[in-house]
């Protein structure tokens, strides 16, 4: 009778540790739904962090590039826009206000203050997503050729190790850069890899301007 007892309260035992740890999961279930938002919030406020990071703060806002300004709930307000050729943007509330010449922190203290006459304390992110204004290209016999955005000092060498190196039978000797000025006039950068890597002619190994063409042959 004793063995049946005690596996009778064995049992009793067992259903009530079960009752207490699923009350403990659907609590636990519960807390993250109720969390769910702040987690969404947490990990999108990351993400603006993320894209911010990898444009430097002193870069300078050009025509074509494109900007997202979050103003902190006011997602009326927060759009994606595109600067235009006369180097401007249109808000909201703000109107027409010049982004080109100017790095996102500036730009996000102007329009802070402009909205302030409105919103109560906003606050402004202006995260640029893609980069048309400052770019140049590796063409030729590279691993990946293309345009890449300009978006910190960059070298002729730089330029190269971005697109990940040489082909097969690169005529590394007879590299050259292709420039263009701003009266549309070209001129042609001699550079030697074989003699960079060396250390020899370092005024070769040029820093890249926006529409710079780094070609291999």
């Amino acid at each position: 009778m004793n063995k049946i007892l005690r596996v009778g309260c064995a049992e009793v035992l067992f259903l009530g540790c079960a009752a207490g740890a699923l009350t403990q999961t659907s609590g636990k279930s519960v807390h993250k739904l109720t969390d769910s938002k702040s987690v969404a919030n947490e990990t999108a406020s990351n993400d603006v962090r993320a894209v911010n990071s990898n444009v430097p703060q002193e870069f300078v806002i050009g025509n074509g590039d494109v900007l997202a300004i979050n103003v902190w709930k006011e997602s009326e307000i927060s759009r994606v826009v595109s600067v235009l050729s006369d180097g401007r943007i249109s808000l909201p509330l703000v109107g027409e206000i010049r982004a080109g010449g100017r790095t996102p922190r500036q730009l996000e203290s102007e329009i802070t203050a402009k909205l302030r006459n409105y919103v109560s304390e906003p606050e402004v992110t202006v995260i640029v997503q893609e980069i048309k204004s400052q770019k140049f290209n590796v063409l030729g016999m590279v691993m990946r050729p293309g345009s890449y955005p300009l978006t910190k000092p960059m070298t002729v060498l730089d330029a190269i190790a971005l697109a990940g190196g040489f082909r097969d039978f690169a005529k590394q000797k007879s590299i050259y850069v292709l420039r263009v000025s701003t009266d549309g006039t070209t001129s042609q950068i001699p550079f030697n890899y074989k003699d960079a890597i060396k250390g020899k002619h370092p005024e070769q190994n040029v820093q890249l301007e926006p529409r710079d063409t780094v070609y291999v042959p």
